[in-house]
């Protein structure tokens, strides 16, 4: 009887050991993806101050669907591109559309940190949305949690005599058009990741194209080529993070999305000579708190529901 017992308990320490394995790799793919979004932010911003957003947008989009074709024709054309729910597929573009455009355009005028602080605060507006949009119920120490970090964004922007700039508006209507992104693609469990990243690109790139005659400036081969290095990076961290997410569970990997901050505050330093100000640090430090706390209490009722 012993020899069944020991084969038992090996056994489960063998799929233990595999299942750390896992986590841990998934850890690395969640920072790779995220270090490579924020080199991505940090080349944009760098572009934005010399060409267009549309003409950004528009030759990213190009750059990155030539990346994502071998991987469309392996899929299957069909498989990729026949969706249901067209309609909620549209409205989840639009917000995408929305979404990149505002980034783009604030932080033509902000500091990356400061930008992607805001962009932190993502979960909380999801959270508050999606009580009227989805029905869900909010607790109080969720509620706390969204107010406390509203605080931070406040002390990120630092809104002057109680009025938000353009810029840090812009940054306010991008965060949450990503919160409304988020929680429309909520409804779309059945699409594929390569179906939504596909039509991600390709609405982008058709909003850029349809601004190019009014927004087109020269630019040299090297110049066309950072941009075409913005759209196939931007494609390798979604796989990056997409990989994450099927080697570990959510709540191993998604707080590290968090030191993507730590990266635009270094990359922000190093190339832009934006210093964080102890202010900045305050809200965006409490942002990530309330932020880490909101998904903490989020898995924790979901396990709750489903036990």
């Amino acid at each position: 009887m012993a020899e069944p017992k020991m084969a038992e308990r090996s056994l489960g320490v063998g799929m233990a050991g595999e299942a750390a394995a896992s986590h841990w790799r998934g850890i690395a793919f969640m920072l790779l993806g995220s270090a490579l979004f924020t080199f991505n932010d940090a080349l944009g911003k760098w572009m934005v101050a010399s060409v267009a957003v549309g003409q950004l947008l528009f030759i990213r989009s190009v750059s990155a669907m030539i990346v994502l074709l071998p991987m469309v024709h392996r899929a299957g054309w069909r498989e990729v591109f026949v969706v249901a729910q067209p309609g909620r597929h549209m409205l989840r573009l639009a917000f995408i559309v929305g979404e990149v455009a505002c980034f783009y355009l604030a932080v033509r005028h902000l500091p990356l940190a400061d930008v992607m602080a805001v962009y932190q605060a993502t979960p909380l507006f999801v959270t508050v949305l999606a009580i009227p949009l989805l029905g869900e119920m909010v607790g109080w120490r969720r509620g706390i949690a969204v107010g406390v970090g509203f605080i931070g964004v406040l002390l990120v922007l630092q809104p002057e005599a109680g009025v938000f700039t353009a810029p840090a508006l812009i940054a306010l209507a991008g965060s949450t058009a990503y919160a409304l992104m988020m929680i429309v693609t909520r409804q779309l469990r059945a699409a594929g990741s390569l179906s939504l990243i596909v039509y991600h690109t390709l609405a982008v790139g058709l909003a850029g194209l349809l601004t190019l005659p009014w927004g087109w400036a020269e630019i040299d081969l090297l110049q066309t080529a950072y941009l075409a290095l913005i759209g196939a990076v931007a494609t390798i961290a979604h796989m990056s993070v997409n990989q994450a997410l099927r080697l570990a569970p959510a709540a191993v990997v998604v707080p590290y999305t968090y030191t993507s901050l730590l990266w635009a505050i270094l990359l922000g330093w190093l190339f832009f000579a934006d210093r964080p100000t102890p202010v900045m640090l305050l809200g965006a430090g409490i942002i990530v708190a309330s932020g880490l706390f909101v998904f903490y209490r989020e898995q924790k009722t979901r396990i709750s529901l489903t036990s």
